[in-house]
């Protein structure tokens, strides 16, 4: 895995940690401002929720990245069954 593919691998598993972490603990305000949506959260803690999610994608990258280095998981072998016999 080069450079620039190692960054678009963690930015997707970012992205994909942060939806799933961006529920937890998340509860609706009790008596909503004027003009607000009801179902919005009254202390979204964002900033902890960042650095959870750095913390899961980074653990995640990791993970990929050893996989794909170490050959456990030979990509281009599954590639070249794929493709069959004539490629």
């Amino acid at each position: 895995m080069g450079w620039v593919s190692g960054i678009a691998v963690y930015i997707l598993v970012w992205w994909i940690s942060l939806f799933t972490v961006l529920p937890l603990g998340a509860k609706r305000a009790e008596d909503p401002l004027p003009g607000t949506v009801e179902s919005a959260p009254d202390n979204p803690r964002l900033l902890f929720k960042f650095g959870i999610t750095t913390v899961i994608a980074t653990t995640l990258w990791l993970i990929i990245y050893v996989l794909v280095k170490s050959d456990v998981i030979s990509f281009r072998e599954m590639a070249k069954t794929l493709a069959g016999p004539d490629g």
